[in-house]
C-alpha cells in the first residue's frame, strides 16, 4: 500500500525538488501540492512546476481536504504557514515532516506544545550527513574538553532570509548541551575591541553569497592543532531525500516529536 504525500510549499525550491524525486519512491505517491492562498501558481500542474512531466496533481491552497487516510505531510514553507499546517496535522492526526527554518521564539514554543500531539519529525536540516555531523560535533565537544575553542561557520546563497542558519543553531545547541553551557555562551559575530575570547563561548558566523546551497564547518581550535568537521551540500537533493526517507519512516512510529537523528538511531 502506498502512502500519499502532501507537499506544502510545493512551488518553492525544496517543494519542487521533493516532487521531482518522489516517483523514485515506489511506496510513496504525490497526493496533494499545497501553496499559499493567492500564490500565482495555484491551479498549475505540480509536476510541470517542478520541471518534470505533468503528474495530474494541481497546486491548491486547501490542505484540510487531503488529510484523511494514509497520508504524510512534508512541509517546507514559511514559519507562519508551517504552524498552520502543524495545527491541521494535529487535528487530523496526520504525520508531518517539517523542514522549515527561521522560527521565532514564540513560534518555537507553539511547536513544543503541538508537535508531541501527532507524529512530527522536525529538523532544520534533513540531510543524513548533517545529522551525522551533529553527532560527531557533540562527541568531539565532550571528549576534547576545555582545551579547544569552538567556532561554527555557515554559508548559504544570497537569498536565504534567516541568519544564522537553523542548522548552525542546532549544531550550537547540541554542542552546548554536550559541554553543559548556557544559551548565553553563543556569540553571533564579533566587532571592535572585544577583548580576549572567553573560554566558555561558541562563536557562530553566518556568510551569505552566490548560489551556495549550504556549507557548515565546526572548528575545534586548540594549542598547536585544529580540528574541522565540514559538511557541504552539493545540491538540495540531499535535503529532499532526507525528507522523503522521513516520510517513509515517520508513519510507523508512535505519536511524538522526532528528529533526523532519531530516525537514524543517533
Amino acid at each position: 500500500m502506498t502512502t500519499g504525500v502532501i507537499v506544502c510549499g510545493a512551488a518553492g525550491r525544496m517543494g519542487r525538488e521533493i516532487i521531482r524525486l518522489l516517483p523514485e519512491y515506489k511506496t510513496l505517491s504525490l497526493k496533494a501540492a499545497i501553496e499559499a492562498p493567492q500564490h500565482p501558481l495555484l491551479g498549475q500542474d505540480a509536476g510541470t512546476v517542478a520541471g518534470g512531466q505533468p503528474n495530474g496533481v494541481s497546486i491548491t491552497d486547501d490542505l484540510d481536504r487531503f488529510l484523511s487516510g494514509n497520508v504524510v505531510v512534508i512541509d517546507f514553507s514559511s514559519p507562519a504557514a508551517s504552524l498552520r499546517h502543524l495545527r491541521a496535522a494535529v487535528a487530523h492526526q496526520a504525520p508531518i515532516v517539517i523542514g522549515t527554518t527561521g522560527f521565532a521564539p514564540a513560534e518555537q514554543q507553539v511547536i513544543e506544545e503541538l508537535a508531541p500531539r501527532t507524529r512530527c519529525l522536525i529538523s532544520s536540516n534533513m540531510s543524513i550527513g548533517v545529522a551525522l555531523l551533529s553527532k560527531l560535533a557533540e562527541i568531539a565537544a565532550r571528549l576534547l574538553g576545555d582545551g579547544f575553542d569552538i567556532e561554527i561557520v555557515e554559508m548559504h546563497h544570497r537569498y536565504k532570509v534567516d541568519a544564522p542558519s537553523g542548522t548552525a543553531l542546532s549544531l550550537a545547541s547540541a554542542i552546548s548541551k554536550a559541554k553543559g553551557l548556557a544559551p548565553t555562551a553563543l556569540c553571533f559575530g564579533r566587532e571592535g575591541r572585544v577583548g580576549p575570547r572567553p573560554q566558555e563561548q561558541i562563536g557562530v558566523l553566518a556568510l551569505r553569497g552566490g548560489d551556495v546551497v549550504g556549507d557548515h564547518t565546526v572548528i575545534f581550535a586548540g594549542h598547536a592543532e585544529r580540528i574541522e568537521l565540514v559538511h557541504r551540500a552539493q545540491s538540495r537533493e540531499c535535503f529532499a531525500r532526507g525528507a522523503l526517507s522521513a516520510a517513509l519512516w515517520l508513519p510507523t512510529q508512535p505519536v511524538g516529536r522526532y528528529s533526523v537523528r532519531d530516525m537514524l538511531g543517533l
